[in-house]
């Protein structure tokens, strides 16, 4: 809008025509400035806005670490605090040194055969003492060839031709171990190589290529030898009383699916879907049926699940009050994350000396503060008025800046965003969940994605086994062996 000034002749013209033509001329442009007033404001709200979006990285809001770029986000401040403890190992470590062995593979002798002083000869005299040094090395690896021969005999009574039974598994001319198929699995799921080049490791550490359709035929037969303790940490994921739940996209075929994990402690599942809603989650097998209480970020499907209590990640929070607090100016989202973290501190602090709840006079003086910090973020932030539509109806709901929408939900969602501070068994963040998933990502990052869905659920699969392995300290390689050899690791009843 362009402000119409009068002209001289306007003015001249008011004069002549008295006091009332002067009051509407000032009156016109009273308007005209009251309407270019609000046009500068809404321009300024919006430039604002696009400004604070500009702003956003990993740092201070849920965009992943991946947006920012090659560029380091400004970080004006860090979330995470420094620790009281020194640097190194701490107490209780178990050190990593190299330690002698009683009982070597293999020893060497390595004789005297002559004085170094007048070289006198020392081949027949005994040692009178010997110094040992030990050598730990990786002995050459090469494959293994063994040849199963079964007995063809024919009965001398009826000359029917009999002949003996191949063992378990070996059902072709000529194939591979599960000694391979071990090493193939390990490399792509434990440490997310591609298939090529798990093919040109084998080839180069044991002089034998192996084809890469045989690389993945091992992934599939793991992840069906692994169905038993996949449906047991299912089982037992329901059965928890706090799990954490996250879900992020993940190519597969080149086009955009979703991985879901659920986790504890002790556990992991993961689950790869076309969509990433309710119907992904009912899939997924957890969710349906589940009555503990389920971490998550705000995202709406995960509250379709009424059966379940409900705590939100707080991290997510304070990157958001940061984000507020930086772009928006407003004292209270500083105000709100010192608090979280104070609750925090106080929870881990009454843990440490084995409590299992804070006060009462506590956990009220909390609640009181946390009731007042929001009521001054409103006080900051007067919800905004209905548009109006032609005729002065309302039209729809007025759109709301962010530092009114986190307010909102902070109001809304106080029982789930103080769930850790009433029950010490629910953490104050998702980030056990946010480790979990951000390792497969690291393979799509490594990879470029799945090249078939079918493949894509099998890693899953497989990759939900070694982690609970990993977990409940049993060794990653030791478990994809055993669950070819027939008996993968079930993890205990009830480990969370």
């Amino acid at each position: 809008m362009n402000l119409q000034l009068p002209t001289r002749d306007d003015i001249h013209r008011a004069f002549l025509e008295g006091e009332e033509a002067i009051v509407g001329l000032l009156s016109q442009v009273g308007q005209q400035v009251e309407a270019l007033a609000q046009q500068l404001e809404a321009q300024a709200a919006i430039l604002k806005e696009v400004q604070a979006r500009l702003e956003k990285t990993s740092a201070n809001s849920s965009k992943p670490p991946s947006s920012d770029g090659y560029a380091q986000p400004k970080r004006t401040t860090s979330l995470r605090q420094p620790g009281q403890k020194p640097l190194g190992g701490q107490p209780g470590h178990r050190g990593d040194t190299l330690e002698r062995v009683a009982m070597p593979d293999r020893t060497e002798m390595h004789s005297v055969v002559s004085c170094g002083q007048c070289g006198a000869s020392l081949a027949d005299v005994a040692a009178t003492a010997h110094e040992e040094r030990q050598v730990f090395d990786i002995p050459a690896i090469r494959i293994e060839v063994t040849a199963h021969r079964v007995e063809i005999k024919t009965c001398p009574g009826c000359g029917a031709e009999n002949r003996g039974a191949f063992p378990v598994g070996v059902t072709g001319p000529v194939q591979y171990g599960p000694g391979v198929k071990t090493w193939a699995t390990y490399f792509q799921t434990q440490h997310f190589v591609p298939v090529a080049r798990t093919a040109q490791i084998l080839e180069d550490l044991t002089g034998q290529r192996v084809a890469e359709a045989m690389l993945m035929n091992a992934q599939r037969e793991c992840a069906a030898a692994i169905a038993p303790a996949t449906a047991a940490i299912q089982a037992h994921l329901r059965e928890a009383p706090v799990v954490r739940f996250d879900e992020s996209g993940l190519r597969v075929q080149g086009e955009l699916q979703w991985l879901h994990v659920a986790s504890t402690e002790r556990l992991t599942d993961y689950a790869v879907h076309p969509q990433r809603g309710q119907a992904a989650m009912a899939d997924a097998g957890i969710l349906p049926g589940f009555t503990g209480r389920a971490v998550h970020d705000h995202w709406k499907a995960y509250f379709r699940y009424a059966e379940c209590a409900h705590a939100l990640c707080n991290a997510h929070h304070l990157r958001e009050l940061k984000f507020i607090d930086e772009q928006y100016g407003q004292r209270w989202a500083g105000m709100m994350a010192k608090l979280l973290v104070a609750i925090k501190t106080a929870v881990d602090t009454a843990r440490e000396d084995g409590q299992t709840a804070l006060p009462a006079d506590t956990r009220a003086a909390f609640d009181r503060r946390y009731d007042e910090v929001i009521q001054l973020g409103y006080a900051r932030n007067p919800r905004p008025p209905p548009p109006v539509a032609t005729g002065g109806k309302p039209r729809g709901r007025p759109a709301q800046t962010p530092p009114l929408n986190l307010l909102d939900r902070l109001r809304d969602f106080k029982t789930e965003t103080l769930a850790f501070m009433q029950d010490f068994r629910v953490p104050f963040d998702n980030n056990l969940a946010e480790r979990d998933i951000r390792m497969v990502k690291v393979k799509q990052k490594v990879s470029g994605g799945f090249r078939t869905p079918e493949g894509a659920q099998s890693f899953a699969r497989i990759r939900g086994y070694v982690s609970t392995a990993r977990k409940n300290a049993v060794n990653v390689f030791a478990a994809i062996r055993d669950a070819f050899a027939g008996c993968p690791f079930i993890v205990a009843a009830n480990p969370s």
